[in-house]
């Protein structure tokens, strides 16, 4: 959205009064309704109506009625916010051209009351050409809902960060002077962003420059992880400028070795095809050659005591990460050999309950013995089986009369008896037994079910899902058990 501030001249302390009222409430809504715009914003008479009409007509708040009355923060109402505060603080007094734009970010000239030119940067997250913030940038951290206003703020609060500490540090970056909202103001840099550059005086200079202000910002524990010809300034006597820094990451990142072997590939790409520049520094013709050999390794960087990603908590490294961390690698060292112990002993509970586990289901399975042998039964608690069993214990005779077909009397086998039977008996006894068997092994599947089912904690529950049928009087179901209890 174009910043137009002539309309900034004529808006009232009212104006003001609401644009403060919407922004409040946006900490908690995506569209404030208009009755909390009101009360928070406590004018007398209804003003606050009024007052958003005008507001609407300059293109401030953003009202829709979709779901609710409600209105929203524009870019624009965001920026006479965070100008107005500004110009109260006496940082400047007027706002010029504007000389920038990104795919985040609007540069405008601004000027003090003593004719000193400063650069004015209004972050802008949100555009169609750059909206993968959630997962390009770590603006959000645990947070999980956002705004596009908010994370511009963010944004902002971070590069005047970095800005202020880099520039302490004697890195050649604008001065950060003041930080309202979205928008940050810095010293303005004479010269042209490098990608404009077509000739340089000592190209191989400027290039030690550029990988030298890498390889400190690494000894220094940050990353730049955007440093290309679009963030480098060059003015006439070649002095570098680095600019553009809200992206940056500790040297402690899970991807700090890719953001920094992306940053120096970038500068040797431009630099060969700008100024046919190879690895080795001379100027020809060749192109670059795939050896990385030549270009700085991020291993080989020793970071100075001076750690600005301690400081400033930079993303991938924090003060509370690096105290868990420690904490973390002294109790490891302690309990590394109980630890190792206490595994042993976790696996052979394991084993021997896993054995213990099988021993059980081998148990409740029926496996077919020599003649000699008895198996071993493994009989459940239930009066059912124990009467099956006896029921295919005795047979009757052609005669007429019950013989007993169990061969043991109190345990012992008895052989002769076994054989005594005849051949109709022997068929009858194992058909019987087959069927007790199938119907054993019916039971015990059953029962094997349920327990594993109640150990995972995935049984139904007995009752039928549509058993809320056949409540009520109006029902079908309802009705027909009155009748059947009627017949």
């Amino acid at each position: 959205m174009k910043l137009d501030v002539n309309a900034l001249r004529y808006l009232s302390k009212d104006d003001f009064r609401v644009l403060t009222a919407c922004e409040m409430g946006m900490r908690n809504h995506e569209i404030v309704p208009a009755e909390l715009v009101d009360r928070i914003a406590g004018l007398k008479h209804g003003g606050t109506y009024k007052v958003l009409r005008n507001l609407l007509k300059n293109k401030l708040v953003h009202h829709d009625c979709k779901k609710y009355d409600g209105f929203r923060l524009t870019y624009l109402g965001y920026d006479f916010l965070a100008i107005k505060t500004l110009v109260n603080r006496g940082v400047f007094a007027s706002v010029g051209r504007q000389i920038g734009v990104g795919k985040e970010s609007d540069i405008f000239e601004v000027a003090t009351e003593d004719g000193t030119v400063l650069a004015m940067k209004l972050h802008r997250l949100g555009r169609t050409s750059f909206r993968a913030v959630k997962s390009k940038r770590d603006y959000l951290a645990h947070r999980r809902s956002f705004n596009w206003l908010y994370l511009s703020r963010l944004a902002a609060l971070k590069e005047f960060a970095f800005m202020k500490a880099l520039g302490d540090h004697g890195f050649p970056v604008p001065t950060a002077v003041d930080c309202n909202r979205h928008c940050v103001i810095m010293s303005l840099v004479p010269g042209y962003p490098l990608v404009q550059i077509r000739e340089l005086q000592n190209p191989d200079d400027v290039f030690d420059k550029i990988l030298g202000l890498v390889i400190r910002l690494a000894e220094h524990g940050l990353i730049h992880c955007d440093f290309n010809e679009f963030n480098i300034m060059i003015d006439d006597d070649e002095t570098v400028t680095m600019i553009d820094f809200p992206q940056m990451v500790s040297v402690s990142h899970r991807n700090a070795q890719m953001y920094f072997d992306r940053d120096i590939g970038c500068i040797y790409k431009f630099f060969n095809k700008r100024f046919n520049l190879t690895e080795k520094g001379g100027q020809d013709g060749s192109e670059t050659d795939d050896d990385d050999s030549g270009r700085p390794s991020f291993l080989s960087i020793q970071k100075s005591s001076g750690a600005l990603d301690k400081e400033l908590a930079a993303s991938g490294f924090t003060k509370k990460e690096q105290v868990e961390i420690e904490k973390f690698i002294d109790e490891n060292a302690e309990e590394h050999d109980s630890g190792s112990d206490d595994e042993d002993s976790i696996s052979e509970q394991e084993s021997e309950g896993s054995d213990a586990v099988s021993a059980e289901i081998s148990s409740l399975k029926i496996v077919d013995q020599d003649p000699a042998g008895v198996p071993d039964l493994v009989v459940m608690d239930s009066d059912k089986h124990e009467t099956l069993s006896k029921e295919h214990a005795t047979s009757t005779s052609p005669s007429g009369e019950n013989k007993s077909t169990d061969p043991t009397d109190d345990g012992i086998e008895d052989p002769k008896g076994a054989e005594s039977g005849g051949d109709d008996d022997d068929d009858s006894s194992e058909d019987t037994e087959d069927e007790d068997d199938a119907l054993l092994t019916k039971q015990l599947n059953k029962q094997r079910k349920r327990a594993m089912a109640a150990a995972l904690g995935r049984r139904r529950p007995l009752n039928s899902r549509n058993a809320y049928k056949d409540k009520g009087k109006g029902t079908m179901n309802s009705k027909i058990q009155r009748q059947a209890c009627l017949w």
